[in-house]
């Protein structure tokens, strides 16, 4: 097997400690450090499909000496590997995958996402192969049922078997290549008894035509790959729209830095080659390259993706400033403190795909119910045909039993119990304007039993509103509407539209000129300003509060000072009662400043509140309740929540809100009412209960066809009658969930208008 470009062996390492790996540039190139003298390799792994897999390749990686620790991510199917350097390398680490029978390549640490490739399109197409087979086969299988003369029927048989055979070999191949793969491992997984059970029959009912038998079970086999690629194809689509957010989150770096030479000259440099300690140039309306602090120049910046608060601050020299934060008004010079890979940006990046991988861990009720499934079909179909063996039915007739056996205990039922209730729920969330983009996110959903809200654009309506009424003059106004028309900053915008709203009519202002990082200045007679305190109202007495305030001056006349809120949603009220009415522990946790938080959640009436939190804060907040066996739905929308969103049990994000928050969320909520949460969780707990039903459904199924199959008294054909009339079961219980779910609707309290002027 090779790995991009490097060999590696496929025989086993020598027993005890392997020998030291021989460093080289190619594997250095796939390394990042790990901290203690580790190294940490990302390796994808394509046929890593279930809980079993994950688990098949973790313990196959940690059973290597000199490995710390070993994660797999099922979604990404990818997993990350912490090991020491001088005991083994990249060569030892693919080989110990490939003996537990996985491929495996690396990745570059800076590449996050690596597609692991795609099956979806041969899924499809398997299915329709499949099901037009299926169906032409049961069309002959009719008329020979209906009573055709020999001939007809040994005719019909061999057109069965061309339609058949090619259909099966090619429709098949997902569940073939998966039980090879385990056997060649020696180990066993679902695919190994669905294969068996496909083929015999295929081979079973080609010997039982070339003898002119009268039945053959063609319809048998490649009915059983069509129900078992519906369910296959449901969960794979169920899957694939959960994808890692990290790799959008990286495309907020700068590709390229302008660093300042000693001579003076500026240079073009990509930003993973700038070192520490160098100058770099940053033009108004660019994103920060590289995380350092501000040598010359002052601007404000854009730390939303940080802290979720919409207002800027103001930098200016010996300020830190952050990789992906966005420079608005003024050009900076910056000295670097840390490398690309060093950033906080790039700090974010790890926290998601850490996260990610923990959540990719979640063993759903499928996989659980399916740990023991391939072992007993196994011995049950093993203990009929010695049975029969034993019983003087002769290797034919034994082996027919048994194959009956295989087929009547095919997991038709139970591939389809989880997906077809999943799709069902899927639509009903659709239509109430919520998309889940994973089907495990349901499943999780339903387990909750906290809820943490962030605040701003989620909580609230992430926009500035003023507070109240301003002690200023009708001049005032007018004159403060002029400056304010001229700038971009959010505390301006929002000036403007209040007194767009109160019909003042902005007067004509001269020599207009924006002051990074400070505010606006003009002339009508007498100078005016419009922005910081320090610089628009030198003096003037700065008042507590949860507020945002920009101030305006003209002339020598006393200073007015405009208060700006983060309005609280309408709905958010009630729906915080609602949620704690359905037995959730409702907290707030932001990164807006905890004086402005403070007072969102007591309007909001949550009591368990948390200000000034960093996207790692938050996460790191969600590592513990985790560990202290919490399972928190996580509900936010900025570029700052992304890593929480992620780390949560199960996450929701607004489509108003960032992509990044968005692409880490389980589930998306296009309206912009906050109501798509106690809803959404009602429809998961509804939807479960369904999902426990099917499974009810398929071992009572199995409870009475088993014994009836080993008793030799269901042929192969009556057993994919079976097998296929239970199937049908599953779905339409799982269609009852449009009619038997019923999702709260809130409705905002009669105290909502004092509630709301509290928080203003």
């Amino acid at each position: 097997m090779s790995c991009c470009g490097t060999a590696i062996p496929s025989e086993p390492l020598a027993a005890g400690r392997p020998a030291p790996a021989k460093a080289s540039r190619i594997e250095a190139a796939f390394l990042s450090d790990a901290g203690d003298g580790l190294k940490e390799v990302s390796l994808v792994v394509p046929d890593m499909h279930c809980a079993g897999c994950l688990r098949a390749v973790e313990g196959a990686l940690n059973a290597l000496p000199g490995v710390e620790r070993a994660r797999a991510n099922l979604t990404a199917r990818k997993a990350v590997v912490a090991f020491d350097p001088h005991a083994l390398g990249l060569d030892d680490i693919a080989a110990s995958l490939e003996r537990a029978g996985y491929a495996a390549r690396p990745v570059s640490p800076d590449v996050v996402g690596a597609a692991a490739g795609d099956t979806g399109p041969e899924l499809v197409r398997a299915l329709a192969v499949a099901g037009f087979a299926a169906g032409n086969i049961m069309l002959l299988s009719v008329s020979v049922w209906a009573g055709a003369d020999a001939d007809t029927r040994n005719l019909f048989h061999w057109i069965s078997a061309l339609i058949a055979i090619p259909a099966i070999a090619y429709a098949g191949r997902p569940f073939f290549r998966s039980a090879f793969t385990a056997l060649a491992a020696r180990r066993l997984n679902m695919d190994v008894p669905i294969s068996l059970a496909v083929v015999l029959a295929a081979i079973m009912s080609l010997y039982e035509t070339a003898s002119g038998a009268e039945h053959a079970w063609f319809d048998a086999s490649v009915t059983l790959l069509f129900f078992l690629l519906i369910g296959r194809t449901l969960d794979h689509r169920m899957r694939a729209v959960a994808r890692s957010a990290a790799t959008r989150l990286l495309s907020l770096a700068a590709d390229a830095a302008r660093v300042v030479e000693p001579g003076g000259m500026v240079r073009l440099v990509p930003a993973g080659e700038v070192g520490i300690g160098a100058l770099v140039e940053v033009a108004a309306g660019e994103r920060v390259p590289l995380d350092g602090t501000v040598e010359t120049g002052r601007s404000d910046i854009d730390k939303s993706m940080l802290t979720g608060e919409p207002v800027p601050e103001a930098a200016g020299a010996g300020d830190a400033v952050f990789a992906g934060t966005l420079n608005l008004t003024g050009p900076l010079t910056l000295r670097v403190t840390k490398a690309s890979r060093d950033t906080l940006l790039a700090d974010i990046v790890r926290l998601m795909e850490a996260a990610e991988a923990g959540k990719g861990r979640y063993v759903g009720l499928a996989d659980r119910a399916a740990s023991l499934y391939a072992p007993v079909v196994h011995l049950l179909a093993a203990l009929t045909f010695v049975g029969w063996l034993v019983a003087g039915a002769g290797v034919h007739g034994a082996l027919v039993i048994s194959i009956a056996v295989l087929i009547i205990t095919c997991p038709c039922a139970l591939a389809l119990a989880v997906p077809a209730a999943q799709v069902v729920a899927s639509g009903v969330l659709l239509r109430r304007g919520i998309l889940p983009k994973d089907g495990g996110a349901l499943e999780r959903l339903a387990e909750i039993d906290a809820v943490a809200f962030d605040k701003t654009g989620t909580l609230t309506a992430g926009e500035p509103v003023l507070a109240e009424e301003p002690q200023a003059s009708p001049e005032d106004w007018t004159l403060a509407a002029a400056l304010a028309q001229k700038s971009r900053h959010p505390l301006a915008e929002a000036l403007a539209a209040a007194a767009r709203e109160r019909g003042i009519v902005a007067s004509e202002v001269q020599d207009i000129v924006e002051h990074p990082g400070l505010g606006v200045a003009g002339r009508h007679g007498e100078p005016l300003r419009l922005g910081r305190r320090e610089w628009a109202a030198e003096g003037a007495h700065a008042p507590e509060g949860a507020h945002s305030e920009i101030w305006f001056r003209a002339g020598t006349r006393p200073a007015v000072l405009f208060k700006f809120l983060d309005r609280l949603r309408p709905e958010a009220t009630a729906v915080t009662a609602e949620l704690q009415r359905m037995r959730l522990a409702v907290s707030l946790r932001s990164g807006d400043r905890p004086d402005a938080v403070a007072v969102a959640a007591a309007a909001a009436g949550i009591a368990d509140w948390a200000g000034g939190l960093s996207p790692a804060d938050k996460s790191t907040e969600l590592g513990r309740a985790r560990e202290a066996g919490t399972r928190v739905l996580m509900v936010g929308d900025g570029i700052n929540d992304a890593p929480a969103l992620a780390a949560a049990h199960v996450s929701m994000a607004p489509a108003s809100g960032s992509d990044i928050g968005q692409s880490a969320a389980d589930l998306v909520f296009t309206t912009s009412d906050l109501n798509a949460v106690p809803q959404a969780v009602a429809l998961a707990r509804g939807t479960k209960r369904i999902i426990l039903q099917n499974f009810a459904i398929a071992i009572a199924y199995n409870c009475v066809a088993v014994p009836l199959a080993m008793a030799g008294l269901v042929t192969p054909l009556i057993a994919a009658i079976a097998m296929s009339s239970s199937s049908i079961l599953v779905t339409a219980n799982a269609l009852r969930l449009a009619l038997v779910v019923r999702t709260p609707r809130t409705r905002e309290p009669a105290r909502r208008a004092a509630l709301r002027r509290a928080a203003a």
